[in-house]
């Protein structure tokens, strides 16, 4: 299985560098900028990415929330450009524009047909380096968000995942909301917001992706002038992930809902461990699909519930394998039990041959089509370079996929899923007292 090493690297300063093996052009230029370009001379469309090397992980508990705050005022308008001219320049040629905050970056993106590259990317650069934080749009943003955060705390489909997320990572920026709380919202200030930008919005940290029908020298032309006289400054690192409590840990929040929402959720390994090819396949295995076994046994066989699948998330020094369903409250102590038996038989049981040549074509047959997409494209490769330095061609990660073995992967379920890792949280209209059997239920995993 490759390394990270076996990434295309970005190369150093002033140097071009692109193999004939390598559909990538990655360049870093003088000023700390990386650049990645994908050309798809076949598609009609351009996609672009500004990303940023801060999100959730990077943040103190006083100022948690803010890389996701940024990233609403900065569609608020720059000294240049209005909201409505910033969004009308891109939706008005028939593009989109977006941005997206998660635990190790922040991205904005937008696509637009290809003859609009240029327009989209001077639109998204101005919004990473000139915005204009004017104090009435932080009052009415800080508004939204508030909303937003009540909203989450009112869906406990969604929830759920959160309050997992503080049993894995206990008093850790992983373990918290990534748009903060209503308390760090309200009392954060423009001040604090500015300086949380000036310190990670510079060329150092952030790096633009080009996929589409674009010419490599022209986007990398345009970029030069767009970052030339903007000001450098250093990079930065956040906190290690903790070693998660011993378990099994359950946490069960009573609420009158139609159904009950549950997360398992087991810590893994970094994003670019060798065995991450063995955790992926037993994500397909398990609940990335209607073939996969929890489908199979907890929504066809049995008719515990109607959502039920599996997860991966991924950090650079740690990550978690989640499985999520949605169950009548009657049913969740045999919807657990049932799923911790699915991961106890894939420990004690191997893949069979079929079984394991479905889920490797799966995981090809997904990875292709979705970078058919400039799009698509687009973010799988500046998430790459945004966390790990490197993009990895489709073809090998597809060669180390076909590399994995049966025996790889029960061992990789053998090493993750033991009780003593497990963490369960439970949403919905069930007794506090009812945390105590789904715990002994969490150990039949061994």
């Amino acid at each position: 299985m490759p390394k990270v090493s076996d990434m295309s690297p970005v190369p150093k300063a002033k140097a071009k560098k692109k193999t004939a093996a390598s559909p990538y052009h990655l360049e870093r230029l003088p000023n700390g900028l990386v650049v990645g370009v994908r050309p798809m001379p076949q598609m009609e469309s351009a996609a672009i990415g500004v990303w940023v090397r801060a999100g959730g992980r990077y943040e103190t508990s006083r100022l948690a929330g803010v890389s996701h705050f940024l990233e609403h005022l900065l569609f608020k308008g720059t000294h240049t450009r209005s909201c409505e001219q910033l969004k009308q320049a891109v939706e008005g040629v028939g593009g989109s524009l977006n941005g997206f905050t998660a635990e190790e970056f922040t991205c904005y993106v937008a696509k637009v047909p290809a003859r609009h590259a240029q327009k989209a990317t001077t639109i998204l650069c101005d919004m990473a380096l000139h915005p204009r934080f004017a104090p009435r749009d932080i009052a009415k943003e800080r508004e939204v968000i508030l909303e937003e955060i009540r909203m989450y705390e009112d869906s406990p489909g969604q929830y759920v995942h959160e309050l997992l997320n503080t049993l894995l990572w206990p008093n850790h920026p992983l373990g918290h909301l990534l748009a903060g709380s209503l308390e760090t919202v309200r009392r954060m200030t423009r001040t604090e917001i500015t300086r949380y930008w000036r310190d990670h919005y510079h060329p150092r940290n952030l790096l633009v992706t080009c996929a589409g029908a674009v010419e490599t020298d022209q986007v990398v032309a345009q970029l030069r002038k767009l970052f030339a006289k903007a000001p450098s400054g250093r990079t930065h690192k956040f906190s290690p992930a903790p070693r998660s409590p011993r378990g099994p840990q359950v946490h069960v929040i009573h609420k009158a809902t139609e159904q009950t929402h549950v997360c398992l959720g087991i810590p893994t390994i970094p994003r670019t461990h060798p065995a991450r090819f063995a955790v992926e396949l037993l994500h397909v295995i398990l609940g990335a699909n209607m073939s996969s076994r929890l489908f199979r046994e907890i929504r066809e066989k049995r008719g515990l519930a109607y959502e039920i699948g599996t997860q991966v998330k991924r950090y650079k020094d740690t990550g978690a394998f989640v499985i999520y369903a949605g169950c009548d409250a009657a049913k969740l102590q045999t919807s657990v039990e049932t799923a911790v038996g699915e991961l106890a038989r894939i420990k004690r049981e191997r893949v069979p041959a079929a079984e394991l040549r479905r889920a490797k074509d799966f995981y090809a047959g997904q990875l292709l089509m979705g970078l058919e997409d400039s799009m698509e494209h687009m973010i799988w490769m500046g998430e790459q370079l945004v966390t790990a330095g490197g993009v990895s061609l489709m073809k090998d990660v597809i060669a180390s996929v076909e590399r994995v073995t049966a025996e790889q992967v029960q061992q990789v379920a053998r090493m993750l899923f033991v009780p003593s890792r497990l963490s369960l949280a439970v949403i919905g209209p069930v007794p506090k007292q009812d945390a105590d059997p789904l715990e002994r239920a969490c150990q039949r995993c061994a």
